[in-house]
């Protein structure tokens, strides 16, 4: 599971809470149940002195005393069992009541990642993705080509508004499949509402499945999180930041809805550049034709998304007024 050093961080911060709360439930249950029982208190300071005088015998080879010492242990903790049981509790209400007791919340089996950790991976991923509410409607399970005609074409290609969103689809999958392997990227361009957004967040929701963090910023929200770093230098900020150029994924989407400025041109470079050389992933979605890309955020930006992103341009009817008419 691919966390980022800050996701892992926060994530065993709440595994140690756990622990402290469990301890602390515990504690305040013991000195109930103690004080309702006073008895126990005897008996479990028996065990603690037949416990330590059995280590004893066995170090020094004492065999026959350590039977005699061994019974007196089984009956003592016999004894401890009935004193709860006749007061309607049992051993277990004296125990931390952790909520994972198999890791007993510390997020780990042996070496091993616990059931729960993996789940825990999974919803931290999703809750700062961005993308969480979201997602329950914007996946495979409802992606429709016949939005797409067939009849219509792409006057570059020939193609139909259709047949392009099959290799969309197509490649969509490839890049989950392979997205491991080749740390791949993909632009997807073209006019409003024709499926852009929808088919980068059906991606999203596979990774995320799969526990890849992923992150989701419009492209207005993601030039304000960098200004607030550049000028401000708001921690929260700056740690986010780090995560932009992490994450697994990063899905920039609506390029070319923020206010363009020589600071936005720059910091789209910087940002897809650095994650190209740190081989994490991007989408990127916008409704500006190339020619407009390369006008607004320059030749070179340009020419590190041609060397190193699918592009792929989508092309139909708005779905979303299609959607409205049905």
């Amino acid at each position: 599971m691919a966390l980022t050093n800050r996701q892992y961080d926060e994530l065993m911060r709440s595994y140690e809470q756990k622990q402290f709360h469990a301890r602390h439930i515990q504690a305040e249950r013991k000195a109930k149940i103690y004080a309702e029982l006073p008895e126990l208190s005897q008996i479990d300071e028996a065990i603690a002195s037949f416990s330590v005088k059995q280590a004893r015998l066995l170090l020094d080879g004492d065999e026959h005393a350590l039977v005699i010492l061994k019974d007196q242990l089984a009956k003592a903790k016999k004894r401890r069992e009935q004193i709860l049981s006749d007061a309607g509790y049992t051993p277990a209400d004296l125990e931390p009541a952790y909520e994972c007791p198999d890791c007993k919340d510390t997020g780990y089996i042996g070496s091993k990642r616990c059931h729960c950790m993996l789940q825990s991976s999974l919803d931290l991923v999703y809750r700062q993705s961005n993308l969480t509410n979201l997602l329950n409607e914007e996946n495979f399970s409802h992606f429709r080509e016949d939005y797409y005609s067939d009849t219509l074409t792409d006057p570059v290609t020939g193609l139909s508004a259709r047949a392009i969103i099959r290799y969309a689809y197509n490649e969509a999958q490839n890049f989950i499949r392979d997205f491991d392997k080749t740390h791949g990227n993909l632009f997807f361009y073209g006019e409003t509402g024709v499926g852009k957004t929808f088919l980068s967040n059906c991606i999203a929701k596979e990774l995320l499945d799969t526990g890849h963090s992923v992150l989701y910023f419009s492209a207005f929200a993601l030039f304000e999180l960098l200004e607030k770093c550049k000028f401000d230098r708001e921690p929260e900020a700056m740690a986010r930041q780090e995560d932009l150029f992490s994450c697994d994924l990063l899905i920039i989407d609506d390029l070319g809805t923020e206010l363009s400025n020589s600071f936005t041109v720059s910091q789209l470079f910087l940002c897809l550049n650095e994650r190209i050389l740190r081989k994490k992933s991007t989408i990127i979605s916008t409704n500006l034709g190339i020619d407009q890309v390369i006008d607004i955020y320059s030749d070179r930006t340009f020419s590190r998304i041609r060397s190193n992103y699918s592009l792929i341009k989508l092309v139909g009817e708005d779905i979303r007024h299609q959607k409205k008419r049905s």
